[in-house]
C-alpha cells in the first residue's frame, strides 16, 4: 500500500483530493492540517502532496514578504523538513503566464524548489464546484464588479476531474498543466448570464498548454451556471 500524506487536506483541492484518493485502496491517505502538522511531520510517506499554497492573487500583491513565506518557504518546509519519497506539487498556471505579478511569481519559485527526480508539478486553471465561494465566477453570479479585463480567457474546470486525475496519476513526474480543453471570456460568460458587470483590470489569460482530448470543455461551465445557486 502506497502512503499518501495530503497536506491542506481541508482546503478547495485538498478535501477534493483527499475524497478521490479514498476511492483507491492501494493509497494509505493521511489528512494533514494546520492542527495536526506537527505531529503528522514525524512519519514517512511514500508520496508528499502540498494543496496548501495561497491562492489570494489580491493578497499577494498588497503583502508580498507574507506570500513569499507562505509559497515559496513553507514549501521548502515541506520539501526538506519531512520524510517522503516523492513530492507533488499543487501550482498554478500563473506559474507560467502570470510573471508580471506577484503571485505569479512566487508561484514559480516554489515550482523551482520541486522540479527535480520523480517529483510531479501540477498546474491548475480556474476550478468550479457546487461549494465554490470565491472568484470571478462568484463575482459575477452575485453582480459584483470584477477586477480583470473581461477579455480575459479562462478554461474552467470541474474539481471533481481536477481531483480525479491527480489521484490517478501520481506516478507522473515533471510539470503538467491539467484543466479544460478551450476557454471562455470573463465577458462572454456575464453576457450568458445577463449580468452587467464592471470589468477593471490587466488582461488575464488563464489557458491550459497542450490539453489531453480527454480533458473536459471549458464551456460545461455554462450549464453548470445555469442550475447553480452561489453557496451563502
Amino acid at each position: 500500500m502506497t502512503s499518501v500524506a495530503v497536506v491542506g487536506a481541508k482546503g478547495y483541492v485538498g478535501s477534493a483530493l483527499c475524497a478521490a484518493l479514498a476511492k483507491d485502496a492501494s493509497y494509505a491517505v493521511t489528512e494533514v492540517t494546520r492542527g495536526n502538522y506537527a505531529e503528522m511531520q514525524k512519519g514517512e510517506y511514500d508520496i508528499l502532496v502540498n494543496c496548501a499554497m495561497p491562492s489570494a492573487r489580491f493578497f499577494a500583491k498588497n503583502n508580498p514578504e507574507k506570500d513569499f513565506v507562505e509559497t515559496v518557504e513553507k514549501t521548502a518546509g515541506l520539501l526538506y523538513g519531512w520524510k517522503v519519497k516523492k513530492f507533488v506539487q499543487v501550482s498554478t498556471v500563473s506559474a507560467r503566464c502570470q510573471l508580471d505579478t506577484v503571485y505569479g511569481r512566487h508561484k514559480a519559485a516554489a515550482e523551482k524548489l520541486c522540479d527535480f527526480g520523480e517529483n510531479l508539478i501540477v498546474r491548475l486553471g480556474a476550478m468550479y464546484s457546487p461549494d465554490l465561494k470565491k472568484g470571478v465566477l462568484v463575482d459575477i453570479m452575485q453582480g459584483r464588479k470584477v477586477y480583470i479585463d473581461g477579455e480575459s480567457r479562462y478554461c474552467f474546470t470541474p474539481l471533481d476531474f481536477v481531483a480525479r486525475w491527480i489521484a490517478t496519476h501520481l506516478e507522473c513526474s515533471g510539470v503538467v498543466e491539467v484543466g479544460a480543453r478551450n476557454a471562455l471570456a470573463l465577458r462572454d460568460i456575464a453576457k450568458y448570464l445577463n449580468k452587467d458587470i464592471v470589468f477593471e483590470g490587466a488582461l488575464d489569460h488563464q489557458e491550459i498548454v497542450d490539453p489531453e482530448p480527454d480533458f473536459p470543455d471549458a464551456r460545461d461551465v455554462l450549464t453548470f451556471l445555469d442550475k447553480w445557486k452561489v453557496a451563502p
